[in-house]
């Protein structure tokens, strides 16, 4: 492995898990035996993976999109999400309390 991997690792920081990645990718070593040296699950090598291709993709693409509007963009979906079902919950309890079936 390369030299950012020689060391023992204690913290997985984006630079380590960048250049674990980028071996895997480059067919210097595979999911499985980086998950047996490093101690790692293949599902959680595979998720670094995924994260690095969104990435680079978004790099090459003509019009890169800041990172911090997909996060404002993903933040404002998961709060309309969570609004609403708190909308849901707050009808549902009415709806009980109004037939009777109040919860103790």
């Amino acid at each position: 492995m390369s030299e950012v991997m020689d060391v023992e690792i204690k913290r997985w920081t984006a630079r380590r898990k960048s250049a674990l990645v980028l071996e895997i990718l480059q067919g210097k070593t595979t999911i499985a035996e980086a998950s047996r040296q490093f101690d790692l699950t293949p599902s959680e090598l595979e998720d670094w993976i995924d994260q690095a291709k969104a990435g680079m993709e978004n790099a090459l693409n003509a019009k890169p999109e800041d990172i911090r509007d997909q996060y404002e963009r993903q933040l404002k979906n998961l709060q309309e999400a969570y609004g609403e079902a708190m909308l849901e919950l707050r009808a549902r309890k009415k709806l009980e309390s109004l037939l009777g079936k109040d919860e103790s």
